[in-house]
């Protein structure tokens, strides 16, 4: 056999017996699939944590006002839950003002919010909103106010 240069590109044929042109004696179907099902798996492995972590990292706890008052820092956003306070709704224009109370102590935190009021907003229902501190009173994110029914959250009556 001669050596000869071969253009760019050529195919190089394993000529044996019979001259039959095969190119190389190709990949087991089998491993194929193995491998092509362990880079599917770990393609989903990597996927799967990637939500886990995010919706982990995403989510912040709820803090009492006790919680508030002892752990807060300065420029920091929390979410408050409580009772409203009775008594404490008051209307400055377009700001509410009341006080969330701790559902297990004696304590409150004043709040001025400004945004829509929910419907079921009263004094004595369970309150979220998350505010940032700002002096001696808490300032609500506008729009952030939602309300606990209290008719979800009660025993069911065992008159049936």
């Amino acid at each position: 056999m001669v050596w000869a240069p071969r253009p760019y590109g050529a195919v190089v044929r394993d000529v044996g017996e019979g001259g039959c042109g095969r190119i190389g004696p190709g990949m087991d179907p089998s491993r194929k699939r193995a491998i092509r099902l362990a880079v599917a798996l770990t393609a989903a492995l990597l996927l799967a944590s990637a939500l886990v972590y995010t919706s982990f990292a995403a989510g912040r706890d709820e803090v009492t006002a006790s919680q508030l008052l002892q752990k807060a820092k300065p420029g920091k956003s929390y979410i408050l839950a409580g009772t409203v306070l009775a008594g404490s709704v008051h209307h400055d224009g377009s700001t509410l003002l009341f006080s969330v109370r701790d559902p297990k102590l004696k304590l409150s935190v004043p709040v001025r919010y400004k945004g829509i009021i929910p419907d079921p907003f009263a004094e004595g229902r369970g309150v979220l909103v998350t505010v940032r501190e700002q002096g001696s009173t808490w300032i609500g994110e506008q729009n952030s106010l939602t309300t606990k029914c209290p008719s979800k959250y009660q025993a069911a009556s065992s008159s049936y």
